[in-house]
């Protein structure tokens, strides 16, 4: 019979390996992160803007669509309830965009049911500008043809005015970061077929929106040539900014540009009352000096009035 081996002899059996399923990739808003992280980081900066966009208590119904009507047309803004438009609304605006992850905020502030204004802030350092809102036109009161994809991403144009003085070029650059969609949000589309126009006419800023219509055939490429017969079909809404102040802070702090040419509201209405009133004086006026003009020219009586009486 054969020696017993010693259990030092023994040959151990050798380590399985460890069978684990491979590491899962990372999940981001674009989908899975198949790419490794260091290339990731190469990949550049990432425009994460966001706008809260809410508005004040007791506002008119056709202020209020016209901000539902930015809401469409802005794919990167979030919506919030009404806030109450008091002394302290700058810090519960702030607190409102700290919750909601933004990092802009256009807050419509209606008063008297007549005057619209609008703050436009980048929370929460700043700068803000506010606004008085004129010539408001919504989707609903222009029934224009034009149409665009919901969510498509808009080019924005400025006129030349824009360029000459200092707070024009601050108002372009929170325009062109509070307007523009992102590249690559999540819910916006891929695709550029309108635009956002901004011009200064009489030291205001008018706002159009405007569908790009292609010509095409039958099939989906555009004829050669086609971009020349481009044309531009408004799609709404309309609505002028007149800037009152600039400020340096989120809903407030230091003034920097203060429009000299701005009148409130109150006033034109106040002028239009003098007016008004001023007819009705001058009415009375001229009544007082007709009787003191026939009490101090009275005619000379009628020998013949009474010849006729019975």
């Amino acid at each position: 019979m054969g020696k017993k081996r010693k259990h030092s002899e023994a040959e151990l059996p050798a380590a399985k390996k460890e069978e684990t399923a491979p590491e899962r990739p990372k999940r981001t808003l674009l989908g899975w992160k198949d790419k490794p992280e260091n290339e990731q980081e190469l990949t550049g900066f990432r425009n994460r803007e966001k706008v809260l966009v809410t508005c004040s208590r007791r506002i008119n119904y056709r202020y209020r669509h016209l901000m539902l009507n930015l809401v469409s047309v802005l794919p990167h803004c979030k919506k919030d309830n009404k806030v109450e438009s008091k002394a302290t609304k700058g810090a519960t605006l702030n607190e409102l965009v700290e919750l909601k992850s933004c990092s802009s905020c256009l807050f419509f502030e209606c008063r008297k049911h007549k005057d619209l204004y609008l703050w436009m802030s980048k929370c929460p350092n700043g700068p803000s500008v506010k606004f008085l809102v004129n010539a408001v036109h919504t989707m609903e009161e222009l029934k224009l043809t034009g149409n665009h994809l919901k969510g498509s991403r808009p080019l924005l144009t400025f006129s030349s005015n824009f360029d000459k003085d200092p707070h024009w070029i601050l108002l372009k650059e929170m325009i062109t970061q509070i307007f523009g969609t992102p590249k690559e949000h999540r819910k916006s589309k891929p695709y550029h077929d309108h635009v956002f126009v901004f011009s200064i006419v009489d030291d205001h800023i008018w706002f159009r929106n405007y569908q790009i219509s292609c010509p095409h055939t039958g099939a989906d490429k555009i004829d050669r040539g086609g971009l020349e017969k481009m044309t531009l079909i408004e799609v709404g809404p309309r609505f002028c900014l007149n800037p009152i102040k600039i400020f340096g802070g989120s809903f407030g702090g230091p003034t920097l540009y203060e429009n000299p040419f701005y009148v409130s509201p109150n006033q034109i209405r106040s002028l239009e009352k003098r007016q008004k009133a001023g007819k009705y004086a001058k009415k009375v006026k001229a009544k007082t000096r007709r009787k003191a003009h026939e009490m101090t020219n009275q005619l000379e009586t009628d020998e013949f009035a009474d010849m006729w009486k019975e």
